[in-house]
C-alpha cells in the first residue's frame, strides 16, 4: 500500500514480538508468566503498604503509586499480546491503537515523575531528616502524588492531537508488538515536522530530562551529605535506605535511554522491540522485587502477614 489515506485504514497489523513459528508458545508462555508476576508482585506491595502501618510512610506511598503504573504499563501493552498469540488475530483498531500509544507514553512518563517525587522524599529523609515529617506530611505527599499524575496525563495531549492529525500512512503494518509512537510515526506519509520537533523539545527536555536532572541533583545532595557522616557503618546504613530507588531508576532509564536515544546509525526498529519489552515486561516485574529483597521493612510485613494468614487472623 502506497499513499493510503487515514479514513481508509481502520486497523493496523501488529508484527508482534516474533515471526518464527518455533518461538510462538515460548515466548507466550514467557509472556504470561512475567506479567502473572508483575500483577502478583505489584498487588502484595500494594496490599502490604494498605495493611501495614508501619509502612504508611511517604516512601511506601510513592512506592504504592509506582507499583499501579507498574501494572497499568504492563497491562496495556501485553494484554494485546497475549490476545494475539491465543487468538491469533493481529489486527488493532485505529481507535485502539492510539488509546494505547497514549496511555502506555502516559503511564510511563508518570514513572519518571513518581520516581522524581521518590528521589525527594530520600533528600529530605537523608539531608533535612529534622523537619522530614513536616516537610513530607501526608498532605504534601497526596498533593505531589496528584500532581504527577496530571503531569503526566495532561503533557501528552499535544502529542496525540498531532498524531490524529497525520492524513495517510504508506502502510498499516507496525513493526511491534503494541502501538508506540515511534514505529506509528514511521508509517506516516504526511509532515511529521511538528510533530517530530515537539517530541525533541518537550519529550527530551521535559518528560526525560527534567526529571532525570531533579532526580540526579537529589542524589548530589544525598551523597555529599553520606560523605559527611563519619562512621562507615552509618554510611551504608543510610545510603541502604535510597539504594531499592536508586536501582530502579538506573534500570527505567537505562531502557529507556537504549529504546529512545540511541544514534540513528545503530537504531532499528527490530532492536527496539527488545528494550520495548524490557520496559514493559522486565522493569515492572523486577521493581517489586527489587524493593522486596532489598528493604528490611517490605519483608518483615510480609512475613508478618504469612504468619498471621497462617494463623487465620490478626489485628492490622
Amino acid at each position: 500500500m502506497d499513499q493510503i489515506n487515514r479514513t481508509t485504514i481502520n486497523y493496523f497489523i501488529l508484527m508482534g514480538i516474533s515471526d518464527k513459528p518455533e518461538l510462538q508458545l515460548p515466548i507466550f508462555l514467557l509472556v504470561l508468566l512475567i506479567y502473572l508476576i508483575t500483577l502478583g508482585g505489584n498487588v502484595t506491595i500494594l496490599l502490604l503498604v494498605c495493611l501495614d502501618h508501619k509502612l504508611h510512610t511517604p516512601m511506601y506511598f510513592f512506592l504504592s503509586n509506582l507499583s499501579t503504573l507498574d501494572m497499568f504499563c504492563s497491562t496495556i501493552t501485553l494484554h494485546k499480546v497475549l490476545a494475539m498469540f491465543i487468538t491469533g488475530n493481529k489486527t488493532i483498531s485505529y481507535s485502539s491503537c492510539m488509546t494505547q500509544l497514549y496511555f502506555f507514553s502516559c503511564f510511563t512518563s508518570n514513572e519518571l515523575l513518581i520516581l522524581t517525587a521518590m528521589s525527594y522524599d530520600r533528600y529530605v529523609a537523608i539531608c533535612n531528616p529534622l523537619h522530614y515529617t513536616m516537610v513530607m506530611n501526608r498532605r504534601a505527599c497526596s498533593l505531589l502524588a496528584l500532581l504527577c499524575w496530571l503531569v503526566g496525563i495532561l503533557e501528552l495531549v499535544p502529542y496525540i492531537v498531532l498524531l490524529l492529525r497525520l492524513s495517510c500512512y504508506r502502510s498499516n503494518v507496525i513493526n511491534h508488538f503494541f502501538c508506540d509512537m515511534a514505529p506509528v510515526i514511521e508509517l506516516s506519509c504526511s509532515d511529521t515536522s511538528a510533530l517530530e520537533l515537539l517530541i525533541f523539545t518537550e519529550g527530551l527536555f521535559l518528560l526525560s530530562a527534567t526529571p532525570f536532572l531533579l532526580t540526579f541533583m537529589s542524589y548530589v545532595f544525598i551523597i555529599v551529605s553520606i560523605m559527611r557522616i563519619r562512621s562507615s557503618s552509618g554510611r551504608r546504613k543510610t545510603f541502604y535506605t535510597c539504594s531499592s530507588h536508586l536501582m530502579v531508576v538506573v534500570l527505567l532509564y537505562g531502557t529507556l535511554f537504549c529504546q529512545y536515544l540511541r544514534p540513528t546509525s545503530v537504531d532499528s526498529l527490530d532492536s527496539n522491540k527488545i528494550f520495548s519489552l524490557i520496559n514493559t515486561a522486565a522493569v515492572p516485574v523486577l521493581n517489586p522485587i527489587i524493593y522486596s529483597l532489598k528493604n528490611d521493612a517490605v519483608k518483615s510485613a510480609f512475613k508478618v502477614k504469612i504468619v498471621c494468614f497462617k494463623n487465620k487472623g490478626c489485628s492490622v
